[in-house]
């Protein structure tokens, strides 16, 4: 086989990019790889080089790597596509959560659902799916793997829009096990489960060892102090819902209405956890203003550093799958797939988040049946106002839009269908420049 080509998209993403190339080359079938890496902002392009150079020289690895601003060359021929975009700086989105604060919707992430992750979707997705016509043109036969938020609103609209092979990756899944085997005192490695729904919210339906089911150990786990506080709101949601979902406390307080709409629940439910702290207001907005004033430090010393490199493969997906892709070990994943008859209780073509396996053949989703009732119930409200979100930005429909934040749980526990109409409109106000589907808004 000719040497791969790894294809990565927002380059300047240095952790990712950083940590999934040092996956790639621990695989045989990889360790020759072409990486071309692609991004918009030259200097971060720059050190994302630098910094793969000095893991391929560290690693002494026969593979080869380019930098390029041109989307177009970095595409042409790639057997797989990293997409790890950002659309628009702090400047622009940071709106999406001051605005909704504004009108009394207290968000501390905002990246993947709600008023915040709609808006964030109508900017990306019109590049996600530009970028996934260079793929149909220039290298039609790769996968895209995607790890841009907001994961579910972007897949959806690809896999509607376009014939790329492409899923969505979290490592919400693999990490939430691994916590919950440790809960229950078994190692990861013996630990077998399902897990489905959608991204960041998706269920823990099975979680065993050799058969037994674990779910009565965690529950004794969740009953002491030092664990529950850990995770306040996923192991209350664990505790009523009776099963565990996906992704940490701080994203999963704003994806429903029992935690957020009052300051008292706030300080009760969002403040005192202890794997870190999700009440606080704009959690990821403070952290992008301090990483933007510190990351060319940050990048520079570990540039210069004379440490050895660890080379030790970690736990994303994405180097595992590709290497099953390439003609390696098939690879069982939890992936962002449409709902072809895979969750009975969930909408057919929703994206969906189940295990899938990865071959030489691509992706193949696994049928998981019916979600528990009360875990459907939740992921079909998310689904509505996400689809409605979709539909609004392929048409270009800002009615669509506002209904779409009117069905989000978060901004209905705490506004009026006017006021949510207001925020709406105001949010599409800053946001105009960068909403290239929408000629004008009058709500």
């Amino acid at each position: 086989m000719a040497r791969p080509k790894i294809c990565f998209i927002g380059a300047g993403s240095l952790g990712f990019t950083r940590g999934l190339v040092r996956d790639l080359l621990t695989f045989p079938l990889m360790r020759d790889s072409h990486i071309s890496l692609m991004d918009i902002d030259p200097e971060r392009l720059s050190f994302a080089k630098t910094a793969v150079e000095r893991i391929i020289e560290f690693g002494k690895y026969p593979a080869t790597v380019e930098a390029t601003l041109d989307r177009k060359q970095a595409l042409k021929g790639a057997n797989a596509v990293l997409c790890t975009i950002l659309v628009g700086g702090t400047d622009v989105w940071r709106h999406d959560i001051e605005i909704p604060k504004k009108y009394g919707v207290n968000i501390n992430v905002g990246d993947t659902r709600g008023v915040s992750g709609i808006f964030r979707a109508l900017r990306t997705i019109p590049v996600m799916l530009d970028i996934c016509r260079d793929i149909e043109e220039l290298c039609p036969d790769a996968i895209l793997l995607n790890y841009t938020n907001p994961m579910s609103m972007n897949c959806r609209a690809m896999q509607m829009q376009t014939s790329v092979k492409v899923t969505g990756l979290c490592h919400s899944v693999q990490g939430t096990a691994m916590m919950l085997a440790e809960w229950a005192g078994v190692k990861y490695e013996d630990v077998d489960y399902l897990c489905a729904g959608i991204n960041h919210q998706a269920w823990f339906i099975e979680f065993k060892k050799n058969g037994k089911d674990l779910y009565p150990a965690i529950r004794r786990a969740v009953q002491k102090k030092e664990i529950y506080n850990k995770e306040l709101v996923r192991n209350e949601m664990f505790l009523h819902l009776g099963y565990y979902v996906t992704e940490s406390s701080g994203h999963n307080s704003e994806y429903n209405w029992w935690f957020r709409k009052r300051p008292d629940l706030i300080e009760k439910y969002c403040t005192h956890g202890t794997n870190w702290n999700p009440g606080e207001y704009a959690f990821i907005l403070k952290h992008y203003l301090k990483t933007e004033k510190t990351w060319k430090k940050q990048v520079k010393k570990w540039l210069e550093s004379k440490e050895p490199i660890s080379l030790e493969r970690g736990h994303e997906y994405a180097a595992y799958i590709i290497n099953a892709y390439l003609g390696g070990e098939p690879y069982l994943f939890n992936g962002n797939v449409p709902n072809t008859g895979l969750i009975d209780n969930l909408p057919e073509n929703a994206c969906v988040e189940v295990p899938v396996l990865a071959t030489r053949k691509g992706f193949n989703p696994i049928h998981v049946g019916k979600l528990p009732p009360q875990c459907a119930a939740l992921n079909n409200v998310s689904i509505a106002s996400e689809e409605m979100a979709v539909q609004g930005c392929l048409s270009g429909n800002p009615e669509m839009v506002f209904h779409a934040v009117a069905y989000d749980p978060l901004s209905a526990a705490v506004l009026s269908l006017a006021e949510i109409r207001k925020m709406v409109q105001e949010l599409f106000e800053k946001n105009k420049k960068y909403l290239p589907t929408f000629k004008s808004v009058k709500l």
